[in-house]
């Protein structure tokens, strides 16, 4: 999002790092100050506004990595409950392989579950959650499984949800 153009991923997370008894140092690493010049990348975010105005577009596909609950509206989490219109619901926790210590699921068996679901390579992906953290591990998951064009909404539910001029379902 602000323009990295080589960065990695440890799948698994620290978790995995450690449950497989890598080496880890709780010293601090001190490091340079540095002067990285920050420039946000189009085509990263999506806003309310843009959410609004591509509800009906059938080349984008909404992800709502909230639990289903949270989708039906069971969970309330914030002023009205349900889900963005046309929205499809991929739970975060879905993405992971607990037998392989919280690692991504295998890549072919990820991209089969999100086919099923409408989510597909040549259309644009906006992945949503409560806050953008559930939905930030989707944004990741899919840009590793080659996805060219996903959006993360980080206002996720708790704007969508807490504006009266917002459509639900």
């Amino acid at each position: 999002m602000i323009g990295h153009s080589r960065y990695s991923l440890l799948n698994g997370g620290l978790h995995a790092w450690t449950n497989e008894r890598h080496p880890v140092n709780a010293q601090p690493v001190r490091r340079p100050r540095s002067s990285y010049p920050v420039t946000f990348r189009d085509g990263a975010v999506a806003d309310k506004n843009y959410i609004l105005e591509h509800l009906r577009d059938p080349g984008v596909v909404i992800v709502d990595a909230r639990s289903p609950a949270e989708y039906r509206g069971e969970n309330r989490r914030a002023e009205r409950a349900g889900h963005i219109p046309g929205a499809v619901n991929f739970d975060w926790v879905n993405e992971i392989d607990r037998t392989r210590n919280l690692r991504l699921r295998p890549a072919e068996e990820l991209k089969q579950l999100l086919s099923q679901m409408g989510v597909t390579p040549d259309k644009e992906v906006i992945a949503y959650c409560q806050t953008h953290h559930r939905s930030a591990h989707t944004y990741m998951m899919l840009k590793s499984l080659g996805y060219p064009r996903v959006r993360g909404y980080p206002g996720s539910w708790s704007e969508w949800g807490n504006s009266p001029d917002t459509p639900i379902e």
